[in-house]
Formats: structure tokens, C-alpha cells, sequence
């Protein structure tokens, strides 16, 4: 698993962008905790932390009797996320360098989440099987994923977010091994061998009205395109240029 390198990096653009991307994301993955019933003095195991988005969100529901842990291949980006808690204050998060697949504690996890994580996976059944070793019998694995497939869907239509998502669509799906991840969560689950126990799939799409002064909004939309571009073979990139250059189980 751990041989499929993360393909946007982490360079100070990209460790920007995921903080953008962290902002929009927080309430669905706010609703994914709770629903998976996060509650306070829980433990918790952030697979892929990444900044630490997701890790601080779990230390804000867990409170000061809980514990969180996240995990990341990138010491690099693990040196932002240890900076960016102890300046909010977190003194129950712990971040550690590890794949999941090597990754040793003494005790299990009431909870493991997961966000955009199992669609840079070379293998995501066997990601889930190693976030499952690391919950208690009883615990919730969680994930929050996006579908690289599709149409982007929008009424009344917004040209900007449709061509958007085509580039970044055509960028990512050159590279990704499964950038339909997010859309065969059940499946994945099973393959896991988690299909006997407790397990839900949800899709939610809505559309919200973003005002032109959301900060770091159309900056987000540059910075998807550019990064997208980029991931396309050169031959394939006339064909995009562009104006801006640019689940859950019970285990």
C-alpha cells in the first residue's frame, strides 16, 4: 500500500490548498463523526492526517478526556499539523510517522476516520483491513471519500464548478489507480471482510450559495485547475488548456 506515492505532494501550495479544502469539508466530516457516534473520551486513529484538519476536529468532540492520533507517511506535512495544534491549543492530539499498514499502539481505537485517503490507495481493501486492526471489537472505521467519476451536477448549472471538475477529473484519473474510490465503498468494505458487520454508505450532494468574499473560495478553484493541469500527460494538455493557467462500519 504504502508503494503508491501521494501525488499532489506537499509543497507550501499544496499544504495551502489542503487547508482551503479543510475549511469547506469541516461540516460533512463534523456529520460523519457524530452520525458514526463520536462522542467525548473516545480514542481516535486519523489515518493520512495530513495537516491535522481532520485530527482537530476529532480532538474538539472528543474533549480533554479523549485522545486522538493521527498518522502520516510525510514527516514534512506532520511538522505543520504538530505546529498548527499547538497553536489551537490541542494537548490531547498526538501525531506520528507511519503508514497504517506499520503502524503500533499499545491500545485500540474506539474510532478510526479516514478522509480522501482510500482513492490514493494502490489496494483500498487492504487499507481498510489495516485501519480495522487498529479499532477495538465494537469501534467504527469511517471514511470520507470523493468520486472521481461523473458529471458534475449543479441547478441552475455553474460553468465555472463543471469545468473545473472535467479538468480536475481528467488530471487525477491519468494517475489515480482508484479515483472511483469513493464510490465503491461497499465493495471495498466486503473485500476488507467487514461485510458481516454493520455497515452504511451515504451520498450527499448540496448546493450552497458561496458569496464572492468567501476567503480562499476561487483561490481553491485556481489552485484545482492548476494542479490538475499539471497531472495530465503533456500531449493531453492543449485539449484543457485554460484561461487560469492553472463509509462507515462497525468493526
Amino acid at each position: 500500500m504504502s508503494d503508491v506515492p501521494y501525488i499532489l505532494g506537499h509543497s507550501p501550495a499544496e499544504v495551502r490548498r489542503l487547508m482551503l479544502q479543510a475549511a469547506i469539508l469541516k461540516p460533512i466530516t463534523e456529520r460523519l463523526l457524530r452520525e458514526a457516534g463520536l462522542t467525548p473520551g473516545l480514542r481516535v486513529l486519523d489515518l493520512g492526517c495530513g495537516c491535522g484538519d481532520v485530527a482537530m476536529l476529532a480532538a474538539e468532540l472528543v474533549g480533554p478526556n479523549g485522545a486522538v492520533v493521527g498518522i502520516d507517511r510525510s514527516a514534512e506535512v506532520l511538522a505543520v499539523a504538530r505546529e498548527r495544534a499547538q497553536a489551537a491549543g490541542h494537548a490531547n492530539i498526538e501525531f506520528r510517522e507511519s503508514a497504517a499498514e506499520d503502524f503500533v499502539d499499545q491500545a485500540p481505537f474506539d474510532l478510526a476516520i479516514g478522509r480522501y485517503v482510500l482513492i490514493h490507495q494502490g489496494n483500498p481493501a487492504a487499507f481498510i483491513r489495516s485501519a480495522a486492526s487498529h479499532v477495538r471489537r465494537g469501534g467504527i472505521i469511517a471514511f470520507h471519500e470523493i468520486g472521481i467519476y461523473g458529471e458534475c451536477q449543479a441547478l441552475p448549472p455553474v460553468p465555472l464548478w463543471q469545468q473545473t471538475w472535467s479538468w480536475a477529473r481528467a488530471g487525477l484519473r491519468s494517475v489515480m489507480v482508484h479515483p472511483d474510490a469513493g464510490g465503491r465503498m461497499i465493495a471495498h468494505f466486503h473485500e476488507a471482510g467487514l461485510s458481516s458487520r454493520r455497515c452504511s454508505a451515504k451520498s450527499r450532494s448540496t448546493a450552497v450559495q458561496i458569496p464572492q468574499s468567501t476567503p480562499g473560495w476561487h483561490s481553491q478553484c485556481a489552485a484545482c485547475c492548476h494542479k490538475s493541469r499539471r497531472l495530465v500527460p503533456p500531449r493531453q494538455r492543449r485539449s484543457i488548456s485554460t484561461p487560469w493557467r492553472t463509509a462507515c462500519a462497525t468493526r
